[in-house]
């Protein structure tokens, strides 16, 4: 069984600290981006049939920068808030509604899926456009040299003819 897939009878009717672990696939995370494994580490709180999360999800993703091509890994925290009740009698098209809506999970009494809030928190914390560094230079754009290596000869024969009148 997946570790996302809390088992909510061994949890005390308190506070619980729980932390999880499973590789990426196994919560539908593409094994290009996600090499690694999924931590959670979480505080859930239970009374009665309903369950609150509070926590974080730790995983690293491999990118590539926009600026210079080079791949990178990036270790992305990700904060999660939950609240779960138990499903009850009420039309289950309503449940689902909620849960796509974010607004709540829904548990059998048994067993709470985290898996696909998991995966959204990291997903949401990814950025538009990575950068291997704050203060990555790029490619030049004339020849494609990384700049992040030293000026490329773009860069020294622009310098060189600065001074030269003609060029002006």
């Amino acid at each position: 069984m997946n570790e996302f897939i809390l088992d909510l009878t061994t949890l005390r009717p308190t506070l619980n600290r729980v932390e999880v672990e499973a590789a990426a696939r196994d919560l539908e995370l593409p094994d290009a981006e996600w090499r690694g494994s999924v931590r959670g580490v979480f505080r859930i709180e239970r009374t009665g049939d309903t369950v609150s999360i509070r926590g974080e999800v730790i995983a690293s993703a491999h990118l590539e920068c926009v600026r210079c091509l080079r791949e990178f890994d990036l270790e992305l925290v990700s904060p999660v808030t939950l609240l779960a009740e138990r499903s009850s009698h009420s039309a289950r098209g309503e449940q689902i509604e909620l849960e796509r809506e974010a607004h709540m999970l829904f548990h059998d009494g048994r067993r709470l899926d985290l898996r696909g809030s998991a995966r959204e928190a990291l997903l949401l914390e990814m950025p538009i456009s990575p950068h291997c560094r704050e203060d990555c230079r790029g490619l030049c754009p004339k020849c494609g040299e990384d700049r992040n290596e030293g000026p490329c000869a773009c860069e020294s024969a622009s310098r060189g003819n600065a001074g030269d009148p003609a060029v002006r």
